[in-house]
């Protein structure tokens, strides 16, 4: 594996019956957002660094020491310094409140004096000192999931791994929670597995995304949802991702690219960003606001009434599913063997009498389409 640059947490570990093989570094004091499809390597990789697993390749240090590597040094969880917090809080059911954040300092040696006046500071941190004396089963969802983060961090860990913090509240609790993490979090070095780009952008200094057990891309938060370079993150800024190689010939400008299926597709580079060479790869995304629909005339030789003015991107599609999104209607499109989608109104969408099989011209100003390098 390539040695990583200098980090407070250096995962470059594999395991090899997983398929998994990963390699990021995250500083001291930064919060990371982990994504990434289902099977992408997201629980292995908080396995590693907790000590559920162990590489078979590689390291994982914390600080310059290792905690594990390919030749078996091992330091067992309890004395990592890292903390995992689960999606369901798991708190000791015959415990009161105060207990189940004790516990941890309890279980690193302090006194039950020293351990009691340690979880009432981390009760008072996160707005839950009210609730000392209950068990948890008479707490709800997010008054169970704050204790549980008192626990965590009341280990006073050097590193926070927290799997989908928010996956089993309901859309109530949710929000106030993310207002405590966002606050916890500051000056702390975590790991946040997510699926929504509101708790990357609210929590997060960076995100990584992986896919097939690998890093896909890294990049801080609003940078890489602005101009994703893998199909998952560009899902999640809900922007429409298509690959290619950059257009050859000595008069062709930046901007254009050969893509299977759609042929050539125009748009433009952002200003300090390098475009690809040609024939180097790329990457074209634009909005589904941006995408217009047009009907393909049914006479035979019939060209599509797609108006003309402004460098355009046509393409032939076919509907697969309209999706009722609030004031918009979401049309999603099969075209050239692409997923398109474009964003219409409930007006427009009726106008056009779409359904789905229904054949469209899609249609995007190239002054809309960005393009940049793989």
């Amino acid at each position: 594996m390539t040695a990583l640059p200098g980090g407070h947490l250096v995962v470059d570990a594999g395991l090899a019956a997983r398929g998994v093989r990963l390699a990021l570094a995250v500083g001291e004091g930064e919060t990371v957002a982990v994504m990434g499809p289902n099977g992408a390597g997201k629980s292995t990789l908080f396995g590693l660094c907790a000590g559920l697993l162990r590489p078979d390749t590689g390291s994982v240090t914390l600080a310059g020491r290792v905690l594990a590597d390919a030749r078996g040094a091992w330091i067992p969880p309890h004395r990592r310094g890292v903390a995992l917090l689960a999606q369901e809080p798991l708190l000791f059911p015959h415990l009161s409140v105060l207990e189940n954040v004790a516990f941890a300092p309890r279980a690193a040696g302090a006194p039950r004096a020293e351990a009691r006046a340690a979880a009432g500071r981390w009760l008072r941190e996160v707005d839950a000192e009210e609730l000392a004396g209950r068990r948890p089963a008479e707490l709800s969802g997010g008054q169970a999931q704050r204790v549980a983060i008192a626990r965590a961090l009341a280990a006073e860990p050097r590193v926070l791994l927290l799997d989908e913090p928010f996956a089993a509240l309901d859309v109530a609790a949710a929000p106030a929670l993310r207002r405590l993490l966002r606050r916890v979090l500051a000056d702390r070095t975590a790991l946040v597995v997510t699926h929504e780009p509101l708790d990357a952008h609210l929590l997060a200094d960076r995100v990584v995304v992986l896919e097939s057990g690998r890093v896909a891309e890294s990049g801080p938060t609003a940078e890489l949802l602005d101009r994703p370079r893998s199909r998952f993150a560009a899902g999640l800024a809900g922007l429409n991702f298509v690959e290619g190689r950059a257009a050859s010939g000595r008069t062709t400008p930046p901007g254009r690219l050969s893509v299977d299926g759609l042929g050539e597709v125009s748009g433009t580079v952002p200003d300090g960003v390098e475009p690809p060479r040609p024939g180097e790869a790329g990457v074209a995304v634009f909005r589904p606001a941006d995408v217009a629909l047009y009907p393909v005339p049914t006479a035979p030789g019939g060209e599509p009434g797609v108006p003309h003015g402004s460098p355009r991107n046509a393409w032939r599609g076919v509907v697969r599913e309209l999706e009722p999104r609030g004031a918009q209607v979401r049309v999603h499109c099969g075209a050239g063997g692409h997923a398109l989608v474009a964003d219409l109104t409930p007006a427009a969408a009726a106008e056009l009498d779409l359904a789905p099989g229904a054949a469209v011209v899609l249609v995007a100003k190239a002054a809309a389409v960005t393009v940049y390098g793989a």
